[in-house]
């Protein structure tokens, strides 16, 4: 291969770090109207009434609209294929208030200064109510958080909101008690992992206006371009086809723009007024009113014989997914699918329910549950091989599944075989590897440094997905042009992972032609083909194989066009790094462009996910201990990731080492803390630490000779799987360290420090 495998620097990439404007707010037009929201002060309320008269009466204010100005209907949020298996219960404006910083009113005005004035002038009378804040009790009080009773789903999530139940999920297969009742040791845990952040670099931001045939044109920092075109569509009562929305670049997601949030504000102000309409979320509202990781309390029980052979597992979770049900179900059920997806027992049983509370909405997040349940299940195996006296890596290597091997319980025994074959697994080699490069065996399981300081290591395994099976889906248009380059249209969402050029890297090297004649254009709801939108682990698998699939064809109907031409037999004309040959004579690329001039070739393709080919990673994890303050640093960190074919190198490492770095910063200092009166204590970076580089000075990547046959090129995702090891890796270190099991995220030195005191 001449492109793809590759270390090639992102193609936008000097655009990016000189600062052009390539992002949404850069493009929005000057004279748009800028929107302010007024929110919510209490955490459950409801609006008894509302005056915006002298607001609406300040010089430059266009319009004040409240829950009386706006379709009443409950919509979700969650950028999901129809039929979203999220409840339906967010209204663009609602006289209920469900958390603080919920919106109340959207002001639009002339100026950002006008609107924020207006914005003091609104009076609200509010019928305070008790809120929920707690989702560990949240079934048992009185208060519901969704009492209107207009809620619903389109089938089935174990919705009840009754019991301030936003979505169940429960799973049973194999004999779980069969496997209890074999084993010689059964150990019970709970774990608990905290609300986190995604802290993008790029507020949400989006601007509309009305194009010349009076459609609604929104140009919005998301994830899921083609979701938004509907959800607003359905939000405002107008027709799909009446809405565009146009993607510029993303700076960072992580999930967060896989929730819809701010594009219905300025659509609703310009389908109110015809004008153009800009809203660009404050720092604080990012964190005030944007959706975070779930946080989850996991009790968990395993059983195993005395050598360390595994028999069950039985789960039982809860998560609070705030004040909308925003992924809470598919967050539930993807933690039960792939926790265990790679552990062979006897039984399994997972019971989880996503509990709403007067709180942000939890949301999508790089990991979507498996960071969460990873961090239980490989924190007890860790303390299994404790109780057991066993090296934890002997322990995995157990219970593993290898190459061949059919993905274990979780909800995969409903797919046939070949669905959930592992054609492509090198989890062995990836625990080898990572055991060789920290150097496992010198270090295990601890050493002391110095009077203050221990050094320990710890490990951890993790899987993930490469797109939601039978449902993701992505699409991809190549059009040769006059002088013989290609535009390759796609509507997979580059937020920093790069995929633009991973995209145009295969059609470059299947059309045999140099990369800078493929251009790449995403995405444009009128324009690009449909795609579910950048999440879920799915571009580079799903929309990378559609690709690969346009780019074949087209060049078998470019060979049909040159038989055409030359009066020659298809099958005798022939490829090669842009030129055609028939004949004992030959046509350039760039020649047979300008002879189609009359005839634009274009193809499109999609793939729909029918495969479950999990990417696989282990993360060891080398920290020092300080035993006077209590401070954990990352000396090391190792992940070995067999993602298949590596389709980029540069890309790939980088993309893994940011990944690892987010997962050490949930691990050790990002939290989302309250005050005595349930108010968020992070409303910016100043408050709510993320990692920095000096905070894991070392971090090591490398990648498994794997392919994954169903992939493009072999290649399998790797966007998600990065962050899952981190947590349970350092937990393991430090118990290696200190002798003491950090059970509740994140380990801080206040914790530690704590731990240390109470063990003399």
């Amino acid at each position: 291969m001449k492109i793809v495998n590759k270390a090639i620097a992102k193609r936008d990439g000097i655009k990016l770090v000189t600062g052009a404007p390539v992002y949404t707010d850069d493009l929005a037009p000057s004279e748009s109207l800028i929107i302010k929201i007024l929110r919510s002060k209490h955490h459950f309320a409801k609006i008894i009434n509302i005056d915006t008269s002298k607001a609406e009466s300040l010089d430059g204010v266009e319009c004040v609209l409240t829950y009386k100005d706006v379709p009443n209907k409950p919509i979700t949020r969650a950028g999901q294929t129809y039929p979203e298996p999220s409840p339906q219960d967010w209204k663009i404006l609602d006289e209920y208030v469900r958390f603080k910083g919920d919106e109340v009113a959207v002001i639009a005005a002339t100026s950002e200064k006008i609107a924020n004035k207006a914005m003091k002038l609104i009076k609200v009378d509010y019928e305070v109510l008790e809120p929920v804040l707690d989702y560990k009790t949240a079934i048992h009080e009185k208060s519901l958080v969704h009492p209107e009773g207009e809620s619903f789903t389109h089938y089935d999530i174990g919705f009840n909101p009754e019991k301030n139940i936003a979505a169940k999920y429960y799973v049973e297969v194999g004999d779980y008690k069969k496997g209890f009742e074999e084993s010689d040791v059964v150990l019970s845990r709970e774990y608990n992992t905290q609300a986190t952040h995604p802290g993008m670099m790029e507020p949400l931001t989006t601007y509309t206006y009305l194009d010349h045939f009076g459609r609604l044109v929104i140009v919005s920092a998301t994830q899921i371009p083609f979701h938004v075109r509907r959800l607003v569509a359905n939000s405002l009562d107008m027709p799909i086809s009446n809405v565009r929305v146009i993607k510029p670049r993303i700076g960072g997601g992580f999930g967060c723009k896989q929730t819809a949030a701010s594009e219905f504000f300025p659509a609703l102000v310009t389908m109110k007024t015809g004008k153009s309409a800009k809203v660009f979320y404050t720092r604080e509202e990012v964190f005030l009113s944007s959706t975070r990781r779930h946080p989850f309390n996991i009790k968990i029980s395993v059983g195993a014989t005395k050598d360390g052979v595994l028999k069950a597992f039985n789960v039982e979770a809860l998560s609070d997914t705030g004040a909308y049900g925003e992924h809470a179900a598919t967050v539930m059920e993807a933690c039960a699918e792939k926790i265990m997806a790679f552990y062979k027992t006897v039984g399994y049983r997972f019971d989880g329910k996503a509990m709403y509370t007067n709180r942000v909405a939890s949301g999508a997040f790089r990991g979507y549950g498996k960071t969460q349940g990873g961090f239980a299940v490989e924190s007890i195996l860790n303390e299994l091989a404790s109780e057991l006296g066993m090296d934890p890596t002997l322990l995995r290597s157990k219970n593993i599944i290898h190459k061949g091997d059919n993905l274990n319980l979780g909800t995969y025994h409903k797919y046939e075989e070949d669905v959930i074959r592992q054609d492509s697994c090198e989890l062995e080699y990836c625990l080898n590897k990572g055991k060789e490069l920290i150097d496992w065996e010198r270090h295990y399981p601890s050493k002391k440094i110095s009077d203050t300081k221990v050094r320990g290591v710890g490990m951890a395994l993790s899987t993930q997905g490469s797109g939601v099976l039978n449902i993701d889906s992505g699409g991809a248009t190549i059009k040769l042009n006059c002088d013989g380059f290609f535009t390759l249209l796609i509507s997979a969402t580059d937020m920093g992972t790069g995929c633009d050029t991973i995209l145009s890297q295969m059609a470059a090297e299947i059309l045999e032609v140099p990369l800078e004649q493929v251009n790449v254009y995403s995405a444009d709801t009128d324009v690009t083909p449909y795609d579910d939108g950048s999440y879920a682990s799915s571009s580079t698998y799903v929309t990378g194989t559609a690709v690969k699939k346009a780019s074949e064809k087209v060049l078998s109907v470019l060979k049909e066009e040159v038989a055409l031409l030359t009066e020659t037999d298809a099958l005798e004309v022939t490829y090669k790094e842009g030129v055609f040959s028939y004949k004992d004579q030959t046509l350039t690329l760039s020649d047979l462009g300008f002879k189609l001039n009359n005839k634009q070739i274009s193809v499109t393709e999609s793939h729909v996910c029918s495969k479950e080919a999990p990417p696989y990673k282990a993360g060891y994890a080398l920290v020092d201990v300080d035993l006077e303050t209590g401070k954990v640093d990352v000396v090391d960190f190792v992940g070995v990731i067999d993602c298949g074919t590596v389709i980029n190198t540069n890309l790939a490492t980088v993309q893994a080492q940011g990944g690892m770095l987010q997962g050490i910063g949930m691990t050790l200092f990002e939290e989302i803390t309250h005050a005595s009166n349930g108010d968020e204590m992070n409303k910016n970076f100043m408050t709510y630490k993320i990692p920095s580089r000096k905070d894991a000075s070392n971090i090591r990547v490398e990648f498994a000779d794997s392919y994954e046959p169903t992939g493009p090129f072999g290649a399998k995702s790797i966007g998600e799987i990065v962050i899952n090891t981190a947590a349970p890796a350092i937990a393991n270190a430090i118990f290696n360290a200190i002798g003491i099991q950090f059970r509740e995220l994140p380990i801080t030195p206040e914790k530690v420090y704590k731990a240390l005191r109470e063990k003399k």
